[in-house]
């Protein structure tokens, strides 16, 4: 475990409080149906699922904004909406929770993202996907860019949030990246399958285990797999630092100068692993932003990850549960 005393906890999250943080990447909504199975359908071998209640909530690089703002941050989200009810509604959910819609490009050329889960007993039963995968044009690009621009003097961070639904196109990733480079700007990066290696030159980058799999073409089977995949992408990245999370058996940071700190999973229940990664990379980038090393701030994440698998459904990161939760484990 990374060692942090509690005077120097109680400073990083005071640091934490006002931290601007731009996200940019797939913003969705996240819809929930949940009720109860009494019965099997006769018409198929489904279970029936009698709707007791319903819920919207910011999804994907909003909830990771989210997540940035129940820390004490200050998010800033930049994507896509479609000019369609779902658009409305996203809307209404961000004005709800007095987040800037100053980031939202309306594409009336797309649907907005929505997932619908519908839960049982605390179970998954299904998930319905609405979306569009195609990659922005390049006007939607250029407004995206124009937007980030004009807040690189008040970010303290930016994160990419890429879930592959086609707002984070080679060409977006690259001039981000350079500006933040030339700004010197923290990034962090949360990937997936399709531009994978186009994440060049950031502060952290944030893969699990299996979109290194996939992107490096091996089977990761031992901790000796992980290490060799870890030093693989930081050359191939040329990045600060690249945190591989693990699903049960944790995370595993690894540093560009040389080192490498396996942390423990500090899950203790695990009902809903959704959302998890999204309060990872949040809380990773507001403790950098904050000024806690790259150990101290993977090492808040993971906690902050464990915490919010203990949650049925997508729900952001507690401050304070975070700080305690934390503290108890290094008595």
């Amino acid at each position: 475990m990374v060692s942090i005393s509690r005077e120097r906890l109680t400073h990083l999250f005071k640091q934490f409080n006002g931290k601007r943080i731009a996200v940019v990447g797939d913003l969705m909504l996240d819809r929930y149906v949940w009720g109860t199975v009494a019965r099997i359908s006769p018409e198929a071998p489904v279970p029936v699922v009698e709707i007791e209640e319903e819920s919207v909530r910011l999804g994907g690089a909003a909830n990771v904004a989210n997540n940035i703002a129940s820390l004490g941050g200050k998010p800033l989200m930049i994507g896509v909406v479609g000019d369609d009810d779902g658009g409305k509604l996203f809307r209404q959910r961000v004005e709800a929770q007095q987040f800037s819609a100053e980031g939202m490009v309306v594409d009336g050329s797309r649907k907005t993202t929505i997932k619908t889960r519908v839960i049982a007993h605390n179970q998954h039963v299904v998930r319905i996907d609405q979306e569009m995968k195609q990659e922005i044009g390049v006007e939607v690009q250029a407004k995206i860019l124009e937007v980030l621009a004009s807040h690189m003097n008040t970010v303290d961070g930016i994160i990419l949030e890429d879930y592959n639904k086609g707002v984070l196109t080679r060409e977006l990733i690259k001039n981000i990246v350079g500006l933040a480079a030339r700004q010197n700007k923290i990034i962090a990066i949360d990937p997936k399958f399709n531009n994978f290696f186009e994440y060049n030159n950031v502060s952290v980058f944030k893969p699990n285990r299996m979109e290194t799999e996939e992107a490096l073409g091996v089977r990761l089977k031992s901790v000796e797999d992980v290490r060799n995949a870890g030093r693989e992408l930081l050359k191939r990245l040329h990045a600060e630092s690249v945190l591989m999370t693990l699903g049960e058996e944790g995370m595993m940071l690894f540093e560009r100068n040389g080192e490498i700190s396996h942390m423990p999973t500090k899950a203790r229940h695990v009902a809903d692993v959704s959302g998890a990664g999204d309060t990872v990379i949040a809380t990773l980038t507001v403790a950098l932003s904050a000024g806690a090393t790259t150990k101290e701030a993977a090492a808040l994440a993971n906690f902050a990850g464990g915490i919010v698998c203990g949650e049925v459904g997508i729900v952001p990161i507690d401050k304070q549960v975070l700080f305690d939760a934390f503290l108890a484990d290094g008595k």
